[in-house]
């Protein structure tokens, strides 16, 4: 018998998972700073420090206006975004 078929599955692990993170839009209300970037999401504590990238995602209420540099949103989190007059950079 073949050495692959008497070896057990393991699964699939993607090697970027530990460096994205994800976003919810609601929690952008807790970053003080005029302009949110990867670095004032860390600095909030609301990222791991390892991440690389972050996607924002439409889950709960924005409050107020926010000015994203340099990090991906979600189209339902654009049409959030831009509607209390916020930027996407």
């Amino acid at each position: 018998m073949p050495l692959q078929r008497r070896l057990p599955k393991i699964g699939f692990h993607s090697p970027s998972s530990k460096n994205t993170a994800q976003l919810r839009l609601h929690e952008l209300a807790k970053v003080d700073q005029e302009v949110i970037d990867l670095a004032a999401l860390k600095a909030a504590n609301l990222i791991p420090a390892v991440a690389r990238s972050v996607k924002v995602f439409n889950s709960g209420k924005l409050e107020k206006t926010v000015n994203l540099k340099g990090i991906s949103v979600t189209k339902g989190a654009r049409v959030a975004i831009e509607a209390l007059g916020g930027t996407i950079s």
